[in-house]
């Protein structure tokens, strides 16, 4: 039996039409719901927030929502364990990374942090880690504007080895001086926490690793976590190199940079085009 072609298009219009409402009213009650979840989750924050070291632990706890993955770890302390007794710096303090001291036994350890109660957290636990408290102050938001001054100033190529005194934006000057003054053979990157727009951004951290490993005049490894978001996949790409990459796991990448004072470049092909 045939059906007039005319008369089945009101009724598939019809069947399309129903499709539609019930998609927009499932996002609706999926957007309400987790707006009631966000806003009572704000909500319970601010009451149990009731003291500046109880906004620390709770910042302290969402932090340690990023930590690394037990394969990621296994990456990392294989790596130390490969080189020790080396010489360690690590932005950020996650308490994963305490283990990493026991692990470079006979090395040199050094962390930067910005977070003064993950600092004192860890002091009371133990002395035997050489931390510092830094201070970030560039956003995330500034990411793209950073990235496109480091492309077009020269001042920011890896033949400039002096970050002490370099004009480059993205050069991190008043580190410690021992960050300065020794040649690391890994550096990891899992700080400052660039979580949101506002955060402190990662584009700094990338860079000077990038050229702390450069003027190491060994081969250094550089380590960067959560690869994942944007910032950190640009600036990787763009100043460790698709070129270096010698393993990854998760959202974990490792670049095995040379030391290579007179090259202008950081790559023998730039591989991030951000317009």
């Amino acid at each position: 039996m045939k059906f007039p072609g005319r008369k089945l298009l009101p009724a598939l219009i019809f069947i399309l039409s129903c499709f539609s409402v019930l998609r927009l009213l499932k996002l609706a009650i999926t957007y309400s719901d987790s707006w009631s979840r966000s806003a009572a989750l704000s909500s319970s924050l601010q009451r149990e927030c009731s003291s500046p070291a109880e906004c620390n632990k709770i910042r302290l706890n969402a932090a340690n929502a990023t930590l690394l993955a037990p394969k990621e770890f296994m990456l990392v302390s294989n790596l130390i364990t490969r080189k020790a007794p080396c010489n360690l710096l690590v932005f950020g303090l996650q308490s994963q990374y305490l283990d990493l001291s026991s692990i470079n036994a006979g090395g040199i350890t050094l962390f930067l942090e910005d977070d003064h109660y993950k600092i004192s957290k860890v002091k009371s636990d133990s002395n035997r880690n050489q931390i510092y408290k830094v201070k970030y102050r560039v956003p995330a938001k500034k990411a793209y504007k950073l990235l496109k001054h480091a492309r077009g100033n020269p001042a920011c190529t890896p033949s400039i080895n002096l970050l002490q005194q370099s004009s480059c934006e993205l050069a991190l000057r008043n580190l410690p001086k021992q960050v300065y003054e020794l040649k690391w053979d890994v550096v990891v990157v899992d700080g400052p926490i660039g979580d949101t727009l506002e955060a402190p951004g990662r584009m700094s951290t990338i860079y000077t690793a990038s050229m702390l490993a450069r003027a190491a005049g060994n081969t250094t490894d550089v380590v960067v976590h959560d690869v994942h978001r944007t910032i950190e996949k640009w600036f990787s790409w763009e100043f460790l190199c698709e070129e270096n990459m010698v393993s990854a796991k998760g959202r974990l990448w490792n670049f095995r940079i040379s030391g290579e004072s007179n090259s202008t470049s950081f790559c023998s092909s730039q591989t991030v085009h951000v317009e």
